[in-house]
């Protein structure tokens, strides 16, 4: 199956050279020069990396990358005009996987691409069918035999580590070190228990009687293996 690219630049020289340079019988190109264009494209299509250009004339691609993360976990390599740092920093805090600065070697570029493919491949397993519900967190959508369930990213990074981890008893320190990477500091004490119980609202039937998600008292919660 062929990996599909889409190229957002509005250079359309560059845009075609980005193509050219990397064309490769496993790789099926969409270019556009526009973030509307790309919108239409993302919508319609199951693309496996985006090339964006930081500067287009309908917006800016830092803004449209936090667009993108609101329902997609696609890579995003910024194409950045100068090596501003302030806008490489911005791009990858809302979301972009890497950027590139102009102008670029070619074979800087392909290594990039072919970096952000490889990470994608070794997350390919980012579905989980288990106990009637089906988790596909790359494109951020849960069901619970067969209806959608609307989780905030707390709830998804929560939900994840415990059904990787299903049948082991997760101590609280080790999620919250886990689910608020970085952030542990400016986390309330009850920040945990908030999280689980509005998981438990959204997954469980009874939540009195967890099936699922069960407290382990004094330590922590486990995703039960025969929930």
């Amino acid at each position: 199956m062929s990996e599909k690219l889409l190229i957002v630049e509005d250079d359309k020289k560059l845009n075609d050279g980005i193509r050219l340079a990397l064309k490769n019988d496993a790789y099926f190109f969409y270019q556009c020069r526009t973030l509307q264009e790309a919108r239409e494209i993302l919508k319609k299509e199951d693309i496996t990396l985006v090339l964006l250009d930081v500067n287009l004339p309908d917006g800016n691609g830092i803004d449209f990358v936090r667009e993108i993360r609101k329902n997609s976990q696609v890579p995003i390599i910024l194409l950045t005009v100068n090596n501003m740092e302030v806008d490489i920093v911005t791009g990858l805090e809302a979301g972009a996987n890497d950027y590139i600065t102009k102008p670029f070697s070619l074979m800087v570029l392909r290594a990039r691409v072919s970096v952000q493919l490889r990470n994608k491949e070794a997350t390919a397993n980012n579905s989980m069918e288990l106990n009637g519900f089906e988790f596909y967190f790359d494109k951020m959508e849960f069901f619970k035999d067969g209806e959608p369930i609307e989780l905030s990213k707390t709830e998804q990074k929560l939900l994840r580590v415990l059904c990787e981890n299903r049948g082991k008893v997760l101590k609280r320190e080790y999620l919250i070190d886990e689910v608020w990477q970085g952030d542990t500091e400016f986390v309330d004490a009850h920040a945990l228990t908030v999280a689980v119980k509005r998981l438990r609202d959204k997954l469980e039937d009874d939540t009195q009687k967890p099936e699922y998600v069960k407290t382990v008292y004094g330590i922590g919660y486990t995703w039960a293996v025969n929930g």
